[in-house]
């Protein structure tokens, strides 16, 4: 404590640690902060205009946060990436700073649910319209663009829950045709595929992958620099940034990304092949699967094929609940991507915003259930399978 200094001062402003400049932290620090300071105000208004490195609060840019952000930009082969709170909030702001009123987004039904709920009920309020088709449906993409102008163009590869499969360079290709933006939820296909495609923006929760412990959430959004910074005012206006320690936890947690992805792909496949030879199983959808309709187009897209099989229970909707409440490896709970399988049994998956007709083209029916396959040993993970499907 300097000698001039009271004791509730110096409680306010405690001594900073300087490190030597040849003496590095092999792990980047943790910046819990929220305000920033330069020297003088003429360098503190250049930072806050952007005309020099630097912070000035944390609500709009935190070093934490941006390695994680140039990270993810990275690993899906893009410039720039901004981060929030969560996967539904970063879908909800992507979508309202693209958008004003007079615009039309094509979007489809085999999407996440709160993705239909955002542009079917939020947007519309603010008078956006929009028109929603089945994935599958390539032939119907061209005639809406042609009939009216089409502000964006939002789908999934592999869809959740039921894992069907864009044609993604046929898509984007129409889109470009009539200068439509593309912005592809890729949070199932994970950070490292679908780079090569002609996207404008990559959607990703975070919650899923980037640490596979379920422990934070978050979202991100990846494009070219133009783009995000033209999305960065918005974001900043919400409030919803991504905070400091999630970001640690999630640049640590990505640096067993590939290993537990790949691993849990194999794992998946092994599982999906065994439940389509199962009898109390029926109409399996695993884009590895060489019974999926899409798996010709998931081969020349992907490298793995996620951890996600999606399948219905032979013997009903009601089976399926006991068959869920049966799984001893198997948490009954949303969400994919942990290193733990989880299950969602057949009355936790019905998208109750559908209807009749649009609910069977989502391919969701009353008996489906979602398996993410973790990291336990393949065989407990069958045999667990195979005693509660047992009955």
């Amino acid at each position: 404590m300097k000698e001039k200094e009271r004791a509730e001062t110096a409680l306010q402003h405690p001594a900073t640690i300087e490190t030597p400049a040849d003496n590095h932290p092999l792990l980047f620090p943790i910046y819990q902060n929220v305000k920033w300071e330069t020297e003088t105000v003429a360098e503190t208004l250049r930072v806050y205009r952007g005309e020099r490195p630097g912070f000035f609060y944390s609500r709009a840019s935190n070093p934490t946060v941006r390695q994680l952000e140039q990270l993810l930009a990275s690993l899906q082969g893009r410039e720039e990436c901004l981060t929030t709170a969560s996967g539904v909030n970063v879908i909800a702001q992507t979508l309202l700073a693209l958008t004003q009123t007079g615009d039309h987004v094509l979007f489809f039904v085999e999407g996440y649910g709160p993705t239909r709920h955002i542009i079917r009920t939020l947007l519309a309020r603010f008078g956006v319209s929009h028109t929603m088709l089945s994935i599958e449906d390539l032939e119907g993409v061209r005639p809406v663009l042609a009939s009216r102008p089409v502000k964006v163009m939002f789908f999934e590869s592999p869809t959740n829950p039921v894992n069907k499969i864009a044609d993604i360079a046929a898509l984007t290709a129409m889109a470009r045709e009539f200068g439509v933006t593309t912005v592809i939820d890729n949070t199932s296909a994970g950070f490292h595929q679908h780079g090569e495609f002609d996207i404008d923006l990559y959607i990703h929760s975070l919650t899923k992958f980037t640490t596979g412990a379920g422990d934070v959430m978050g979202g991100a959004v990846i494009g070219d620099r133009a783009t995000i910074e033209r999305l960065r005012h918005d974001f900043g206006l919400f409030g919803a940034q991504l905070d400091p320690l999630s970001a640690s936890l999630m640049v640590r947690g990505l640096k067993t990304y590939l290993l537990r992805y790949r691993e849990q792909s194999a794992r998946a496949l092994a599982i999906a092949q065994f439940l389509e030879s199962h009898p109390a199983c029926a109409r399996v959808r695993y884009p590895g699967l060489a019974s999926h309709r899409g798996v010709e187009l998931a081969r020349r897209q992907m490298r793995d094929f996620g951890c996600v099989i999606t399948f219905d229970v032979v013997a009903g909707a009601e089976a399926g609940r006991q068959f869920a409440e049966k799984l001893r490896y198997f948490a009954m709970t949303p969400s994919f991507g942990s290193t733990e399988s989880l299950v969602m049994p057949p009355q936790l998956m019905q998208p109750k915003d559908l209807d009749a007709e649009d609910r069977g083209k989502s391919d969701i029916h009353a008996s489906t259930v979602r398996l993410s396959i973790g990291l336990e040993a393949l065989e407990d993970l069958k045999a667990d399978l195979a005693q509660a499907l047992a009955t």
